[in-house]
């Protein structure tokens, strides 16, 4: 257990469970409820770690499961930890590869034990185990770990989802057992599917190991919103209030805005950047796509109430015609805007909630953005 970790909430809005606080990590202290852009493969794609601490950015991700099959945990490890490896300045944290191995990996076999699955580079077998898991994880050396769970495919059967969420309990006590490393926390994660008593029990059991934080899994893979949003109340219910609640893999504003009304602190997704490599961008007033003709003469910038350095020294006009020629610098400024923009709207999220008024801010900026599906 990290001694240098911890949440304090220093305040919920009087309307709803939006509550603000600080995460303190061994690599400095944060602010609550946060955006965490994902950096994947030790790098958030067209980026670097110095521009994605200037877009404001608190913890960022790195993926278990690519790191391990490339460059190699040793490797992570000999460089010095994720943050050395990457030159990034601040909290990190390591997914713990369950969604990728139930995603990606083509070949799989899923037993007690563990997983066995393909790896998509080389064909080669690879053995994933709570155990080896947690190992990979703790010579990675994030700041937080998660535990190894099963991501069951949406929908799935009752029965199978039981099953699925017991295994993942199982595993989860075997993470927390061989997980050694002081100076990193561990975060549970709640499955369960759309049944709510599987949720509530998944997200108490949970509670019982005493982990650090927790988070929900098992959204964002293709159910309703209206599933989703059953799905995080049935987790947040039996999750502890003093410790960090985390909505794994959402980063559009109305999922972000609920989680937050629920008492979530803290969001990821890959979406902002992977839609702005292809041209797809937030904006105040609803998402654009910047490669319409419409701004091939359009010298305004692209957002003019937005702080970031590509609407401070871009027009329209020069990110269409980078984006047409498949710059990678176009690339870069767009991705700097849609990371802002999030983060930006998470720092005045935090203001609303300190000054009990979440719910209607909430509401004011899905009218402005002009669309209910909030990207």
């Amino acid at each position: 257990m990290s001694k240098d970790f911890g949440i304090e909430i220093l305040h919920q809005d009087k309307n709803c469970g939006a509550r603000y606080g600080i995460l303190h990590t061994p690599h400095g202290d944060v602010e609550l409820p946060m955006f965490m852009p994902v950096g994947t493969q030790a790098t958030v794609k067209c980026l670097s770690p110095e521009q994605v601490k200037e877009v404001g950015s608190g913890v960022i991700l790195a993926n278990t499961y690519h790191l391990a099959l490339r460059p190699g945990a040793d490797v992570v490890q000999q460089a010095g930890g994720i943050q050395k490896f990457m030159n990034y300045k601040g909290p990190m944290l390591t997914d713990s590869g369950g969604f990728q191995v139930f995603s990606l990996a083509k070949v799989r076999q899923i037993k007690e034990e563990g997983v066995t699955f393909k790896n998509p580079l080389n064909g080669d077998k690879v053995f994933f185990s709570p155990e080896v898991v947690m190992d990979i994880e703790e010579k990675i050396g994030a700041d937080i770990a998660m535990v190894f769970d099963e991501c069951a495919p949406y929908p799935s059967s009752r029965d199978y989802i039981e099953k699925s969420v017991n295994r993942t309990l199982r595993w989860a006590k075997r993470c927390k057992d061989s997980h050694s490393r002081e100076d990193q926390a561990l975060f549970g994660i709640v499955q369960g599917g759309d049944y709510q008593d599987l949720r509530e029990m998944c997200a108490e059991e949970l509670a019982k190991m005493d982990f650090e934080g927790y988070a929900i899994g098992g959204t964002s893979i293709g159910e309703p919103k209206e599933v989703e949003y059953r799905m995080v109340s049935y987790a947040v219910k039996n999750m502890p209030y003093n410790k960090p609640r985390y909505l794994m893999g959402v980063g559009s504003l109305d999922y972000i805005f609920d989680g937050i009304s629920k008492g979530v602190d803290m969001f990821d997704c890959v979406l902002p950047t992977r839609l702005a490599r292809h041209g797809a961008l937030m904006t105040t007033h609803g998402r654009i796509n910047i490669l319409n003709a419409k701004y091939e003469r359009d010298f305004t910038p692209l957002d003019d109430e937005c702080d970031c350095y590509t609407c401070k020294n871009y027009t329209r006009a020069y990110l269409r015609h980078l984006m047409k020629e498949n710059e990678e610098f176009g690339k870069t400024l767009c991705s700097i805007h849609n990371l802002r923009f999030l983060i930006r709207t998470m720092e005045q999220a935090r203001q609303a909630i300190k000054e009990d008024r979440f719910l209607e801010f909430s509401k004011e900026v899905l009218e402005k953005f002009g669309s209910k599906k909030g990207f």
